[in-house]
């Protein structure tokens, strides 16, 4: 017998049961796994999810967390499940939704990784990686476009953005130090030119109704979630300990300039850069982890990116495939235990790069929920996301110069792999295909090419 209209009106009208811990572990794992589609579309299966289907948030309140997630450095979509758990289920709850968004494409992450550098020289390995490098290339032309389309909404904005491409491209600065320059100009063009520094679209507005829901508009915020002095200074030191202990002993055991030592320290700044999403922050894990330490060569970089691509969780999760690369390559365990130690590599940083966001929305979440206040990009921050455009931009020529001159300027110029990118180019732009479809296809087509010829 169907539902009838008042019926329907009836159940949408009644808040929905209270979720249990064990319930809501059960959909955070599960989320883990279904995680696909970069931030977007990972936000958007838990809107579907949450707000839609279960009722556990109303839709003010999940735009008001994800507001104040995309002014934080770190994978936003990650630490909105960790926002969504903390309030529904106290610090358990955040701990558990966070970890279980990452875990999933950690390990397999780490099964792709050993099978990507122990078989990598296999022909159906190699062929499926040939295809799959300029469908790469073509994936972070179209971020940079995407981001740039929302970032640039006036000349001023355009120039940050080419100033940043020309600093990283021509003069080779560090990632770090064009963030504090577009910090410093936006923060004086906010003053005096606000006008162009004003953030555009954004995540402001909850017009829509799904009934009521379980953390409602006039829901109390929870007893947990109240601002108090005593709780942020109790997590504040919680967390300095959870970063001070490992690095303390890995500086302790193995030396400073140790690879694993370095890996967390340099992940670390990693983390706390990560403005504007996994593109942005690329670059800088290029700059060090492929030019300074050395830890996996430009083309392993562009296959590790397409691993991240094509798994759950957030992007950001090459780190993962960077970490084992370099554990396992470092051989830091000795020649006998490599899996061993790429598995350890890959971990550590997944732990570094991931803790600072556990803290932002452990402390900084009562304060958050306790004020209700709408938050906006600053100015500063629109600057950055200007000057990272640029700076994805980048990117691109460095993975679109690796992919059709695999062996330098020197060697011949790749005209299938310049024609595959072309083609993973107007998939994605005038198509509108997925991101994994054109992934699959490239690599199959890579894998026919290096089988015919």
């Amino acid at each position: 017998m169907s539902e009838t209209e008042a019926d329907r009106a009836k159940r949408v009208d009644a808040p929905p049961p209270t979720v249990s811990f064990r319930d809501a572990f059960a959909f955070w794992l599960k989320l883990g796994f279904i995680s696909f589609g970069g931030p977007a579309g990972q936000i958007s299966i838990m809107h579907q999810e949450l707000v839609e289907n279960r009722r556990w948030i109303s839709e003010r309140r999940f735009l008001h967390a994800l507001n104040y997630c995309m002014v934080l450095p770190g994978p936003e979509a990650q630490q909105l499940a960790t926002y969504i758990g903390w309030l529904m289920h106290r610090t358990r709850g955040g701990v558990v939704a966070g970890a279980l968004f990452v875990l999933p494409s950690l390990f397999i992450l780490i099964a792709l990784s050993w099978v990507y550098i122990a078989f990598g020289e296999m022909p159906l390995v190699a062929g499926l990686f040939y295809g799959i490098k300029p469908a790469v290339t073509a994936i972070v032309v179209h971020a940079a476009h995407r981001i740039g389309s929302r970032a640039l909404k006036n000349n001023v904005l355009w120039a940050i953005a080419a100033a940043s491409f020309a600093a990283i491209f021509a003069l080779n600065v560090p990632f770090p130090a064009i963030v504090v320059v577009a910090a410093l100009i936006g923060h004086v063009g906010g003053r005096v030119a606000p006008d162009k520094f004003k953030a555009g679209g954004g995540h402001d507005r909850a017009d829509t109704s799904f009934g009521r829901a379980l953390i409602d508009d006039d829901t109390p915020t929870p007893e947990h979630a109240l601002f108090k002095w005593r709780r942020l200074l109790d997590v504040a030191l919680v967390g300095s300990l959870l970063w001070l202990i490992p690095m303390g002993l890995l500086s302790a055991t193995c030396g400073w300039n140790h690879a694993l030592t370095q890996m967390g320290w340099f992940f670390t700044k990693a983390a706390l850069l990560t403005f504007g999403g996994a593109y942005a922050v690329l670059p800088y894990v290029y700059q060090g982890a492929v030019g300074h330490y050395g830890w996996l060569t430009p083309a392993q970089m562009i296959d590790g990116l397409a691993l991240g691509e094509t798994t759950p969780g957030p992007l950001i999760m090459v780190v993962a495939f960077v970490g084992f690369v370099g554990g396992y390559v470092n051989a830091v365990f000795g020649p006998e235990s490599l899996f061993l130690a790429g598995a350890v590599a890959a971990s550590l940083v997944t732990w570094f790069t991931f803790l600072p966001s556990f803290i932002f929305i452990l402390a900084g979440g009562p304060f958050i929920e306790t004020t209700h206040n709408d938050l906006k990009f600053t100015a500063p921050l629109t600057a950055i996301t200007a000057a990272v455009v640029g700076v994805i931009l980048n990117l691109a020529v460095f993975f679109g110069y690796h992919v059709v001159f695999p062996q330098g300027m020197e060697g011949r110029f790749d005209v299938v792999s310049a024609f595959m990118a072309l083609g993973a180019a107007i998939a994605l732009f005038r198509f509108k295909r997925n991101v994994i479809h054109v992934i699959a296809a490239c690599a199959v087509l890579g894998l026919l090419i290096k089988t015919l010829l």
